[in-house]
């Protein structure tokens, strides 16, 4: 491991991506002449080293380009990484080839597990160098969106706000604030509504290409690849959110008109939604330094693990979670290969959203620092998708406990909204699952039919949304706000899948601590060395396809809103 000082101290250089070719040319020359395992482990390592090192300037200059997307050199240099980056893949793939038929794969598995060389081959399988120029064309116009969003300029109560700062009124006691910025929200996305289904007709037409390219119909097979599925397929996706209309779309709905109780209205309307109290939701009570020093306490309490995490990632300003103009509206964790370490970026609007980051983002970052430490290749240090998400909000519920070092003595209501949130949010992330299948194995629809079927959607799995006369998001609209639609096709599963993880962890915890973190730790440390079961299988929890998983996961936190809800009600 490197050693560095803090991120913004990080030089960087332009990656050399004809070097690179020349590089990945004579390592898999190398590589194929191999006489014995020693030399194949030796030309494993030395690709690492290398890989490990373009990974971290393409990063360097992607994470300096969202926390400025009007600076012109970031701008220029990521732009280049991403159309640069697709050209080098063949010479790439073809070390993984050399990799998958040499002599010596027994002693590969042997020595780094048999999901290494079957995660090599599904990134071989799920590559076409017909599909280079799609995949640069694709990021341009996810770029393009990016900016739409980081440019955003909103005049609302005193302040301009970015689409980050106007969603802390979505909360506000006050129903006309509530009312007044989601208006102007809709507004932002109607007034751009042309430019979003121009860029996302085109994705949908070159993402089901780049499938065709492949020898699939459209582009959900390959989808599921590039997100690393290997154990099941659509039909069990479609199995859980099954479940979901089932179980918790009624569930949800109780918990709203509890909530119109509360607020002493006659229905929650989508502006009423983030309103969980008539008082007022739990805020934060401090700025950003004092949340990230509560942040300290929690982590350093937690375990000793946390507390060597949170003083790697402070020591290094392995952070940047202040909002500011022009910065891009989204939040994530990467990582910085060369260093071994995690970088969590987002932008702090003064509500419970920056608390979930510092649970969230770092639940994501914790596990990438334990795998980094753990698992001996780098090919190793990146879970699948739809187990990393299990990481983060298991987090967000072992946070619970030390809710008063953030929130006060509105601890207990931060606890209730969470959780409601926790549970609300999950028919929403299937329908975004439900209608990326639709829009890709339908590419004929028009941007107003695959608004239209989003409208559909809403019916289906959030019955009780209602936009009170709002034309753009009356129609469908709402989809155009959620960024992985655009970035990350057939991600936002994930969110849905682990959510059931996390409820699980949630119940161990209260029943079983010392057992709970346990199992959480071996999630964190397996990384991406085993597959999407073998991992569940590796930390105790459940299958979410099977049969009667979702209330088995869930019934525990229903139960605690359903207990505080009767309670509420007769006090």
């Amino acid at each position: 491991m490197k050693e560095f000082t803090t991120f913004s101290e990080l030089s960087y250089e332009r990656p050399d991506f004809e070097g690179t070719k020349a590089f990945y040319s004579g390592m898999t020359k190398k590589l194929k002449s191999a006489k014995d395992y020693g030399e194949v482990k030796a030309c494993m390592r030395e690709e690492e080293a290398y890989s490990r090192h373009l990974s971290t300037l393409v990063t360097i200059a992607s994470v300096r380009h969202t926390i400025d997307t009007a600076d012109k050199f970031y701008e220029e240099e990521d732009r280049y990484c991403n159309r640069r980056y697709p050209e080098v893949m063949p010479y790439m793939q073809a070390f993984n080839v050399a990799l998958l038929e040499s002599p010596f794969r027994k002693e590969i598995d042997e020595e780094y597990g048999e999901f290494f060389l079957k995660s090599v081959k599904l990134s071989i399988d799920s590559f076409s160098e017909k599909n280079i120029a799609l995949m640069q064309e694709e990021s341009d116009l996810v770029d393009r969106y990016q900016k739409i969003m980081a440019a955003c300029r909103i005049p609302f109560a005193g302040e301009e706000c970015n689409l980050y700062g106007i969603k802390k009124y979505f909360s506000s006691p006050d129903r006309e604030m509530r009312k007044g910025a989601w208006k102007k929200y809709s507004e932002f996305f109607a007034a751009h509504e042309k430019e979003m289904e121009e860029i996302f007709d085109r994705l949908v037409k070159i993402r089901n290409e780049m499938g065709r390219n492949m020898g699939f119909e459209n582009f959900v097979p390959l989808g599921y690849m590039q997100q690393g599925r290997l154990d099941y397929g659509k039909e069990q996706v479609a199995a859980f959110r099954k479940q979901v209309k089932e179980v918790l779309v009624p569930f949800c709905e109780k918990l709203y008109k509890a909530q119109a109780k509360r607020l002493k209205i006659d229905k929650v309307m989508c502006y009423d939604e983030e309103a969980i109290f008539p008082d007022g939701n739990a805020v934060p009570v401090g700025n950003r330094a004092y949340l990230v020093e509560q942040a300290k306490k929690m982590y350093h309490e937690m375990s000793p693990e946390t507390g060597e995490f949170i003083d790697f990632m402070l020591g290094h300003e392995l952070m940047d979670l202040d909002n500011k103009p022009n910065k891009a509206s989204t939040g994530y964790m990467t990582a910085l290969e060369d260093y071994k370490a995690p970088f969590v970026f987002s932008c702090f609007n003064g509500t419970t959203g920056d608390v979930d980051v510092l649970t969230h983002e770092m639940g994501h970052a914790f596990a990438g620092y334990m795998a980094m430490r753990t698992q001996p290749l780098a090919a190793q240090w990146n879970e699948s998708t739809d187990i990393a998400e299990i990481h983060s909000m298991s987090m967000e519920q072992f946070a619970y406990p030390y809710a008063e070092l953030f929130f006060g003595d509105k601890a207990d209501k931060y606890r209730f909204q969470h959780l409601q949130e926790a549970l609300t949010f999950v028919p929403f992330g299937v329908a975004v699952d439900e209608f990326q299948h639709i829009v890709y194995e339908n590419p004929g629809l028009t941007p107003a039919e695959r608004t239209a079927e989003w409208h559909k959607l809403e019916k289906i799995y959030m019955p009780w949304r209602d936009y009170d006369g709002d034309e753009f998001f009356g129609k469908g609209g709402w989809w155009y706000h959620k960024i992985h639609i655009f970035h990350y096709p057939f991600y936002y599963i994930n969110y849905t899948l682990t959510t059931m993880g996390a409820m699980e962890f949630k119940k161990k915890a209260a029943e079983a601590p010392e057992s709970c973190w346990r199992d959480y730790l071996a999630l964190c440390k397996v990384g991406g060395s085993l597959g999407y079961l073998d991992t569940l299988r590796a930390a105790n929890l459940s299958v979410p396809f099977e049969a009667g998983s979702v209330k088995k996961a869930t019934d525990y936190a229903m139960d605690i809103l359903e207990r505080q809800i009767a309670k509420a009600e007769k006090e």
